[in-house]
């Protein structure tokens, strides 16, 4: 589903970007400040999105797939870093612990 972001993307005050992006894309503020709204999630049975307000040097890492839009707050250049960059290795998630259990192999 990834929408690769161009190497730089520069933005004036007001102007928006909207990106189709994968769980754990990632995109630095390289220079100004921008508004990041995440991608929809359900929490019981309501949609809610997260605002984050990034400043220069900020990175902001989607935590699931969908559509993230980024609004310049100022001028504001933006970039998408390669994801393997912002992938580290990490436990298992809770869900995949509990499918490990409940088919008996546990690490």
């Amino acid at each position: 589903m990834t929408t690769e972001l161009p190497e730089i993307t520069c933005l004036q005050p007001g102007q928006s970007l909207r990106v189709a992006v994968d769980a754990g894309s990632a995109l630095l503020v390289a220079r100004g400040c921008v508004s990041v709204v995440s991608p929809p999630s359900w929490f019981g049975e309501t949609v809610f999105t997260a605002r984050a307000t990034l400043d220069e040097g900020e990175v902001y890492v989607s935590e699931h797939g969908g559509w993230v839009e980024v609004s310049a707050l100022s001028p504001a250049q933006v970039r998408g870093l390669p994801r393997a960059a912002t992938v580290a290795p990490t436990a298992p998630s809770r869900i995949a612990r509990l499918v490990q259990l409940l088919v008996g192999n546990a690490a």
